[in-house]
């Protein structure tokens, strides 16, 4: 099968889409849980978002980006759905982000 680059470019939106709309469906699970279990969360996504934006010679800023992948202001999502992290999902997130010295 042979996909031309327009149409990749049209499935990669497409999928992307449909990750940004799970996640906001899923409010419930915590960027930490994600950040343990994948090694990224809506922060990450926002942030290579970004990172596009200014391979294109877009200027986006940091909140503008988020909100593209919340919803909505991210101060305003965290209100609402951010939980205090647990002592084992912080105890797992420092387990698994050590860096090598």
């Amino acid at each position: 099968m042979s996909i031309d680059k327009n149409m990749q470019t049209e499935l990669e939106a497409a999928a992307f889409r449909r990750l940004v709309s799970h996640l906001r469906e899923h409010k419930d699970v915590q960027n930490i849980d994600l950040m343990n279990l994948a090694g990224f969360c809506r922060n990450c996504l926002s942030n290579w978002y970004r990172e596009a934006a200014a391979e294109q010679g877009i200027d986006l800023s940091k909140a503008e980006s988020r909100q593209i992948v919340y919803g909505m202001p991210y101060d305003e999502w965290k209100e609402l759905y951010q939980a205090e992290a647990t002592p084992e999902q912080a105890a797992a997130f420092a387990a698994s982000h050590r860096h090598e010295e």
